[in-house]
């Protein structure tokens, strides 16, 4: 019979400071398209932006909305987006053909140093005794 595994106590409270990533900050933004590569590669950027953008379309229409889901097919008429609009209640579906612009128009969520001033907050309350911290999102506009 062999020895049971001896595992190193962790201790919990280390775990909880863990480094993060550099966030590109997009607000604002409004990526040339030139060429099917930048469309592609703005549309990526817009799923993974944590605001609406603005998107116009070739036949004029403009559609703010949050981005939630994108298909890459081959090429750019069967390659499409998802997203909600800001304005109405149905989610949308549009191909990145039909796309002629896009915006990155509303409040990057995800911006900034939202992580760090949480962290700051908990240790302040971890220090005073507080029990029972959470996390509690920001209010949205």
């Amino acid at each position: 019979m062999s020895q049971p595994t001896q595992h190193n106590a962790v201790n919990i409270d280390e775990l909880e400071v863990v480094e993060g990533f550099e966030h590109e900050n997009l607000e604002g933004w409004i990526p040339e398209l030139a060429s099917e590569e930048d469309l592609r590669s703005a549309l990526e950027k817009a799923f993974d932006y944590r605001g609406d953008i603005t998107l116009t379309f070739k036949d004029g229409e403009r559609v703010e909305g949050y981005v939630f889901d994108r298909f890459t097919g081959k090429g750019l008429a069967d390659s499409f987006v998802r997203f909600f609009p800001a304005k109405g209640t149905e989610k949308r579906k549009a191909s990145y053909g039909s796309i002629a612009r896009i915006e990155f128009t509303g409040k990057d969520r995800a911006a900034g140093k939202h992580w760090e001033d949480w962290l700051k907050k908990y240790a302040e309350k971890k220090a005073a005794g507080e029990k029972n911290i959470a996390l509690h999102p920001e209010a949205l506009d």
